[in-house]
């Protein structure tokens, strides 16, 4: 989808998301020699389907979308969502009557989430998986329309103030489960650049990331004006959520919780066997 030289681009309008992408978007960082079209901002889901479909160059998408692109896509080492006490959470309406074993219906915030992959790596059982958008999913346990639901987002600090409770933390599952940080999204650009142009990309993003932790003030209008939650104090703990050094890059660490979560997803029968690298190879 690139046009007149200009390097398509799509990511959420997350906090998370729109922190790390303010420099670039306004032209603040070196963008070494690159140019890129005004972004799209869409519902996560959306963005792993477009990357399916493989229509933009730059895209945000979820880990558990990522292993399904891999032969279009590579992951760049910045600009990821991992971290520790970050993950899904898993939420009821009343904890008091819920035995996990007897879950049948369950909202999702898409198919191709990394929420939706945790999800059944952790339960005991196939359940009725049901597909919402995110910002749909609380009012959708309340009503009783699911049994459960997994929130991502800013509903991780508001799922209290809506009566929920949390039945389980499926980041914290997975950390306690693998030893590692949870993987949730990151960003991904096309293969076909080669690796010269990817590093550029990778360079150009992290610049972005640094940008906004020098001068964290001068996002936030930016961010409020497309995050579902207006509250600063809720912006604010959202983005040092899921905002840190994973995010300025990856490093070892980082590289072995993304290829272990692909591991067992594949290992789940959840996602396709790939030969791929995962990251720019080597060229």
């Amino acid at each position: 989808m690139q046009k007149n030289g200009n390097l398509s681009l799509g990511f959420s309008p997350c906090p998370n998301d729109t922190f790390i992408f303010y420099g670039l978007v306004h032209k603040l960082v070196d963008c070494h020699g690159l140019s890129f079209s005004q972004p799209l901002l869409e519902d996560v889901e959306q963005l792993n389907n477009w990357a399916v479909a493989g229509v933009l160059d730059v895209t945000k998408l979820s880990f558990h979308a990522l292993a399904h692109v891999l032969d279009e896509y590579c992951l760049l080492a910045t600009g990821s969502a991992l971290g520790r006490g970050c993950g899904p959470l898993l939420v009821v309406k009343d904890p008091e009557m819920v035995d996990i074993t007897r879950l049948r219906r369950i909202a999702i915030p898409g198919k191709l989430t990394t929420a939706a992959l945790l999800l059944q790596m952790y339960l005991p059982h196939p359940c009725e998986l049901v597909e919402m958008r995110f910002d749909r999913i609380m009012a959708a346990v309340k009503k009783g329309e699911v049994e459960a639901g997994v929130i991502i987002h800013e509903s991780r600090f508001t799922y209290q103030q809506e009566g929920l409770f949390c039945l389980q933390d499926l980041g914290a599952w997975w950390e306690e489960t693998t030893g590692m940080p949870i993987p949730l999204g990151g960003i991904a650009a096309k293969r076909s650049f080669g690796p010269k142009t990817l590093k550029k990309i990778e360079q150009v993003i992290g610049l972005s990331v640094e940008h906004s932790f020098r001068y964290p003030e001068r996002c936030l209008d930016y961010i409020q004006s497309y995050s579902q939650e207006l509250d600063k104090e809720v912006v604010e703990s959202h983005i040092k959520l899921y905002v840190n050094d994973f995010s300025r890059n990856l490093g070892t660490e980082g590289r072995a919780a993304v290829q272990m979560f692909i591991e067992k997803g594949r290992e789940k029968g959840a996602l396709p066997q790939g030969r791929q690298d995962i990251f720019i190879s080597a060229g």
